[in-house]
């Protein structure tokens, strides 16, 4: 058997840990348009301000591909499938052929129409290159704006803060990490932040880069300008299916449709993480859920049927984990009740001055959670979304921060409790 792999993140390593157990014969072969190893993507804006360093981020060293006997073509771009003659053509014209493949492109950035993007010095923030790119430049760096507030450009903020680089952010929403956040967890964030000493403009957008040949500044859609000497465009990512999957008759909504099995409307096609639109578990509808423990169980998932077993994927939902200067925020399945009716919300501030939890439920079953600063309890959260749990009559007490088992329902730590290890 062929297994072919596009992309060398975290779906693909999810698959090759299920392919490689169960077919010890078979050929493996990664085509990854990056030069490196799998690295960890979470932690680029961290190597901006030297938290980590080179060997750091990479998660699956040569070692992994030399003990799971992985063909691995680095710097090789994809550029068409092929279903008929089942082959991937590659920018350097070769055909590499296959027998299963899974397509795991990721995202790509989402870059608005700004004028005078081709400047010195407008960068994007999704890469280890984009973050090396980056880091080369801070000598010469005072001031930067950060174009977008959600989790890409926070934390893009956060690394040239912490390298000593005086930052503003500016988000089209009424306030940051609107995504991930309602308005009273993003207003913790906000006040935090600016404490610290970033710049936050929100309701307000970017619609020219200005300078003469680098970027010195930035104009605001209300006329109002600000100076900087450095770009990164953070808006968000779409999933990456442009160039690969035209004119290979795999259909694509958003993402690569998939159904549970991880399979594409093409036969031996298969597709995992950010570039997939699988099975959302709340909304029961297929959704793109860039996320990284979503994409490495979609390969695995993928890996699984690829290699001859039949396993179903249960669907996902959302979950982010983000830490910003030392506030650190959870937030999982709904953020605000989806629609006016049948939801229910319970919040606490406190005790801490940070400290917030919001917990949203539909009749006896918890759908979703925000956790700021106080977050010791968030897998116990995490498990009774997953569930499904019918909470009863116990739903004020998840809100104690020392929430325990005796707050949970008996069957369910019944069931928690006996499983084996």
């Amino acid at each position: 058997m062929r297994y072919l792999i596009i992309g060398n993140s975290a779906a693909a390593i999810g698959a090759v840990e299920s392919i490689r157990p169960r077919d010890r014969e078979g050929e493996i072969t990664i085509l990854s348009k990056e030069p490196y190893y799998a690295y960890s993507r979470p932690l680029i804006t961290e190597y901006i301000a030297d938290v980590f360093r080179d060997e750091d981020l990479t998660y699956r060293g040569p070692d992994f591909y030399r003990e799971n006997r992985i063909q691995v073509h680095l710097g090789i771009k994809a550029r068409a499938v092929n279903p008929k003659n089942r082959v991937v053509l590659t920018e350097d014209g070769t055909e590499h052929p296959y027998d299963r493949l899974l397509i795991a492109t990721g995202g790509t950035p989402i870059v608005p129409p700004i004028k005078g993007l081709d400047k010195e010095g407008v960068f994007t923030c999704t890469t280890w290159d984009d973050s090396k790119a980056i880091k080369a430049l801070l000598p010469r760096v005072k001031r930067a704006v950060v174009v977008g507030g959600g989790l890409i450009g926070v934390k893009a903020a956060e690394g040239l803060y912490e390298a000593g680089v005086h930052v503003t952010i500016v988000e089209l929403l009424p306030h940051i990490m609107g995504r991930i956040l309602d308005a009273e967890g993003a207003y913790i964030f906000e006040a935090y932040l600016k404490g610290k000493g970033l710049g936050i403009i929100t309701g307000e957008t970017v619609v020219e880069a200005l300078g003469n040949g680098r970027v010195e500044g930035v104009r605001l859609a209300s006329g109002d300008t600000l100076p900087c000497d450095f770009l990164i465009i953070a808006v968000g990512v779409r999933p990456n299916v442009e160039e690969v999957v035209e004119g290979s008759g795999i259909r694509v909504n958003q993402g690569i449709l998939v159904d549970r099995h991880m399979r594409t409307s093409v036969p031996d096609v298969y597709a995992a993480g950010d570039v997939a639109e699988g099975d959302e578990m709340l909304v029961r509808e297929k959704r793109v859920i860039a996320l990284w423990p979503v994409a490495y169980r979609q390969g695995k998932i993928a890996g699984l049927n690829m290699a001859g077993e039949d396993r179903e994927y249960e669907g996902g939902f959302p979950q982010n984990t983000v830490s910003v200067l030392g506030l650190t925020t959870i937030t999982i399945g709904f953020t605000e009740p989806p629609e006016p009716n049948g939801y229910k919300v319970l919040m606490r501030r406190g005790p801490g001055e940070n400290d917030y939890k919001k917990l949203i439920f539909k009749g006896d079953v918890l759908e979703g959670a925000i956790l700021v600063n106080s977050i010791d309890r968030a897998g116990i959260l995490t498990g009774l979304i997953r569930a499904r749990t019918e909470i009863g009559s116990n739903k004020e007490r998840l809100l104690d921060t020392r929430l325990g088992l005796t707050a949970l329902p008996r069957a369910w730590r019944k069931e928690k409790l006996t499983q084996p290890v």
